[in-house]
């Protein structure tokens, strides 16, 4: 598996090992996890606003 360096205020990574900790995961899984979601909720808002462009432009040509 490939390693990534970040850098972060240290109050924030305490604030993740502490999230980490009371899910008993590590501080890795807990990061891959929120980007992921973070993917899907980009994704899903794209596929949504693609959706709402097409129906705009749909009204315009009718």
């Amino acid at each position: 598996m490939a390693r990534v360096l970040i850098s972060m205020p240290e109050d924030f990574l305490n604030k993740i090992d502490q999230v980490a900790d009371g899910e008993n995961r590590t501080r890795s899984e807990l990061i891959r996890e929120a980007l992921r979601s973070y993917m899907y909720r980009s994704r899903a808002k794209a596929s949504t606003l693609a959706t709402k462009n097409a129906a705009i432009l749909e009204a315009l040509l009718d």
